[in-house]
């Protein structure tokens, strides 16, 4: 890492923990800030807080107390999660003072060049196939995973030397907090409707989306899908070189064609031939493609690497087969959309869906559509009598309801018959039965192994 000066004697908050947080204070008193940790959670609960304070790092939990803007912080690092609209965090702006996310420390660190990905659906994906196509590649160095995927940039970057490549998901929340982050390559994988609640409107998400492409430079390039129109417009207001990806149409990038993959009229590989389903990935691998086509990497080992690639765990995950019957895991459908795209990577004649979770108080007409001609749904949690609605207009024959996910599994398997696919999907959060998504996804995985 870079052993820079910036941050010596400067009183630095460090506003949330969790991963990002507890990353950030470490990183900041290694060198030198004078640090002091403020998060939410009770002090006698709250393990990295006392792992900082054993540490020599000010801590203060419980509460975010107003008067604690008082001490003159030079800046604050806030937690992703951490609205604007907080009232701290408002107070801190009304002061003018700086506030900046964790990512913006990883920048500032790293000896390696970064690879930035966003996106409202397919960044984890994305990111995951790039770091794997690299990782085939590479006789130097390593492609590294960070950020949003749940490795703290600020810690990865701390790792990384100059031969190294950080591949780096970047969530809109942490976009925000950027001034002067700059990858040299930035993928936009898609852009709609998602996170109102926090940004407000979706004019402040697409903004803080775009935020990945800021400083960047001829020099630099911006990937991003050519699908979407708004991109397209977006496009024509970058600095960088823009590489357009499609399914659409041929474009100067990478592009689907007759069911063929190409990146600037070179063939690649067949779109059947990737290791995950779904019209979605074909999308995901054609920005993977075009990073790393951008790096030089020799088509035969992008077409090798994408073929074996399996998925991300919780993401259109294949899991396992027991007696012929397919299981996969989304846990990670955590809204309509990311189902709808799910389900379309499937013969529907011999799906089985679970789905269900947090109400948020919506309904499920626009996801009618995607549920024609499915086999059979089970559904749990908070919405099932929603997505039951949902279910019978859209003509499914079988529609059951069941405690959770893992009274879902045998119940699925035992309606199934050969050939068929059992997908969790949920369309839903997590929150009304399950800490996260992931929980989720796991006791899915569990019940299907005990069925062996």
């Amino acid at each position: 890492m870079k052993n820079i000066t910036t941050y010596e004697n400067q009183k630095v908050l460090v506003l949330g923990l969790a991963k990002s947080g507890f990353s950030a204070a470490k990183l900041l008193h290694h060198l030198g800030a004078l640090v002091t940790v403020n998060d939410g959670k009770v002090f006698e609960e709250n393990k990295d807080a006392q792992e900082l304070l054993s540490e020599g790092i000010k801590v203060i939990t419980g509460s975010h107390p107003l008067e604690l803007l008082d001490e003159d912080f030079a800046l604050i690092v806030k937690n992703p999660g951490i609205p604007y609209s907080h009232p701290f965090v408002q107070k801190a702006l009304e002061r003018n003072i700086p506030i900046l996310t964790e990512v913006e420390l990883a920048y500032e660190i790293s000896e390696a060049p970064i690879i930035g990905i966003t996106g409202t659906n397919g960044k984890t994906t994305t990111t995951t196939m790039i770091e794997h196509i690299l990782n085939q590649s590479m006789t130097t160095g390593v492609a590294r995973l960070a950020g949003n995927i749940g490795f703290p940039a600020s810690t990865v970057a701390q790792e990384a030397g100059p031969n190294d490549e950080l591949i780096m998901e970047l969530s809109s929340f942490q976009l925000m907090g950027i001034t002067t982050f700059h990858p040299e390559i930035a993928v936009i994988t898609n852009i709609y409707e998602a996170h109102i609640d926090y940004h407000g409107s979706r004019k402040e998400y697409v903004k803080a989306k775009w935020h990945i492409q800021q400083n960047m430079s001829a020099a630099d390039y911006l990937v991003v899908n050519w699908n979407q129109k708004e991109l397209q417009t977006l496009a024509q207001q970058t600095k960088a070189t823009v590489i357009p990806f499609s399914t659409e149409s041929e474009v100067p990038g990478a592009y689907e064609k007759d069911g063929k993959l190409f990146f600037k009229d070179q063939f690649i590989m067949l779109a059947e031939e990737l290791g995950v389903p779904g019209q979605h990935n074909i999308e995901n691998a054609l920005a993977a493609i075009a990073v790393a086509s951008l790096k030089k990497v020799h088509p035969a080992i992008i077409k090798a690497a994408l073929s074996q690639f399996t998925g991300v765990p919780h993401r259109t995950q294949y899991v396992g087969t027991v007696q012929d019957v397919r299981f996969f895991n989304d846990s990670k459908a955590t809204n309509i959309l990311a189902t709808k795209m799910a389900l379309g990577g499937f013969q529907h004649q011999n799906l089985i869906l679970l789905a269900g979770g947090l109400d948020r108080g919506n309904t499920f007409d626009e996801l009618i559509p995607a549920l024609t001609d499915v086999k059979a749904i089970l559904l749990f949690g908070q919405t099932k009598e929603k997505l039951a609605d949902a279910a019978q207009k859209a003509g499914i024959p079988i529609i059951k309801f069941t405690e959770n996910v893992e009274t879902a599994v045998p119940l699925a398997f035992s309606i199934s018959s050969p050939g068929d696919t059992i997908l969790l999907s949920p369309a839903n959060a997590s929150w009304d039965q399950y800490p996260n998504f992931e929980t989720r996804g796991d006791r899915f995985v569990q019940a299907m192994k005990q069925l062996k």
